[in-house]
């Protein structure tokens, strides 16, 4: 494997160096993006156990932001309760976008990553068969052999860009689709949240404007 990493020449670095930011973006990623720790599934009902209780104060406030997004997300709306559902769901809504901002970290250089590999390869190979040109030029083309495997040499930077980027481009949109998935579970929920909030407001005042 070393040999074939040193025969591809210098622009086996660059390739080397995505790999290896591509590997540990993945390994983050799969990490942070687990479902069980962005939006815990029980936590709306808790939540709605102890609103409806009256148990939501300053420090169940500062408890379910330390939770996990959702739970900053539903603090946002529970901490606008007083007001009205559109300034509530304003606040949910710039806690929201805060926290899909996180979500996506590092998914930008993923992307950037698998599209950014193969063209170093191709620039690899472009090299190296300049080189191969260079020495038809000087020692003319008797020598298939060494033809041949100065040929092969500057295919490997290409088949190296490809291996990285392949694999890149695979996690991005897997990691992508999986951060639309989490982000639709919570709009449902802060949805819920201000149902129960705003709706249990307005029944009270219907059934006083009945009577």
């Amino acid at each position: 494997m070393l040999e074939i990493v040193l025969a591809g020449g210098w622009m086996m670095v660059p390739i080397l160096l995505c790999s290896a930011v591509a590997l540990a973006i993945v390994v983050e990623r799969f990490w942070s993006l687990r479902p069980s720790r962005l939006a815990p599934a029980e936590l709306l009902g808790q939540v709605r156990g102890s609103w409806q209780k009256n148990k939501v104060d300053r420090n169940y406030l500062q408890a379910l932001r330390g939770n996990s997004p959702l739970g900053r997300i539903l603090a946002a709306g529970l901490a606008s309760g007083a007001a009205s559902r559109d300034v509530s769901k304003e606040r949910i809504e710039e806690a929201a976008s805060q926290e899909v901002h996180d979500m996506e970290r590092f998914l930008n250089t993923l992307g950037t990553i698998a599209a950014i590999a193969p063209l170093l390869g191709l620039l690899g190979t472009v090299i190296g068969m300049i080189d191969v040109f260079s020495v038809i030029m000087v020692q003319g083309s008797g020598d298939a052999g060494r033809l041949a495997g100065g040929i092969s040499t500057a295919l490997i930077t290409t088949a190296a860009g490809l291996s990285v980027a392949i694999p890149a481009l695979f996690f991005h949109r897997f990691f992508v689709r999986r951060v639309d998935e989490i982000t639709v579970g919570m709009e449902q929920a802060a949805v819920q949240l201000l149902d129960w909030m705003h709706g249990a407001e307005q029944a009270p005042r219907e059934g006083k404007a009945a009577s």
